[in-house]
């Protein structure tokens, strides 16, 4: 882990240091997906489904029929990798992990959505929004920091978990860095941006939900449950990439 790096992304940030290649991906874990460099192979009973092109994952039963590709989406694949590509060239250091291209959520159905403030610059809820609302980030010892135009940050913070039948934590912007025994760790890996903390056992740590409140407004909240899988009502399955051109596109 790069706890010490500093991580400059715009909207829903992403990841870049690759975990060493285990065995068998665990139960529930993911298996593959672009820029994946961990475990291929699922434990005995269990296949590796593909969810997206950026993730795969270890569920239990037969291995699914490969599905087409949507119309369109190998045109999106090889425009985001030359964008990749654009972007390593331009910004060498990336491979020290001392600074990321810009980022933005790649699933559906939130597809190119950023992450920022629901009432932008201030703290508050954390949301997605627009490639024209997109904020600017730090990850910096395991905080996850939006910078802010006039030169101060908001600290990502994680509600504390009320009971173990609880399996979606709410993220929010504080004007004071996250703190004491509920404050979890932000990292990297692959390109997925990851939260864990010791109190907390979860089947996927880059397994995040997308769940609209009353107003419209798309919050962001930890997945404590397995990825795709008894998602809550209302919500959606994400994981969070980075995006590699050079500023936030619809």
């Amino acid at each position: 882990m790069f706890s010490s790096a500093t991580l400059s992304i715009f909207g829903a940030l992403v990841l870049a240091s690759g975990a060493a290649a285990q065995a068998t991906a665990p139960q529930y874990g993911q298996c593959g997906g672009q820029g994946w460099t961990g475990a291929t192979t699922c434990p005995s009973g269990w296949s590796c489904v593909v969810s997206n092109p950026y993730y795969s994952q270890c569920l239990p039963g037969l291995l699914r029929a490969p599905q087409p590709l949507p119309q369109g989406l190998a045109a999106l694949l090889a425009d985001h990798l030359l964008r990749q590509l654009y972007c390593f060239a331009q910004h060498p250091s990336i491979h020290e992990r001392t600074e990321l291209c810009p980022a933005m959520m790649q699933e559906d159905p939130n597809f190119h959505q950023y992450l920022r403030s629901e009432v932008i610059n201030t703290a508050g809820d954390a949301v997605l929004g627009d490639y024209t609302t997109a904020a600017q980030f730090q990850i910096v010892d395991g905080q996850l920091i939006q910078m802010v135009p006039d030169g101060s940050k908001l600290y990502a913070v994680v509600e504390a978990r009320s009971d173990p039948s609880v399996m979606k934590l709410k993220m929010s912007w504080s004007t004071t860095p996250a703190s004491g025994a509920n404050a979890g760790t932000f990292m990297w890996s692959g390109d997925t941006v990851e939260w864990s903390i010791p109190t907390i056992q979860r089947p996927q740590l880059n397994a995040w939900l997308v769940c609209p409140d009353a107003d419209g407004n798309k919050d962001v909240y930890i997945n404590l449950g397995p990825y795709d899988y008894n998602t809550p009502p209302g919500c959606a399955d994400e994981t969070i990439h980075a995006y590699t051109g050079a500023t936030p596109t619809p």
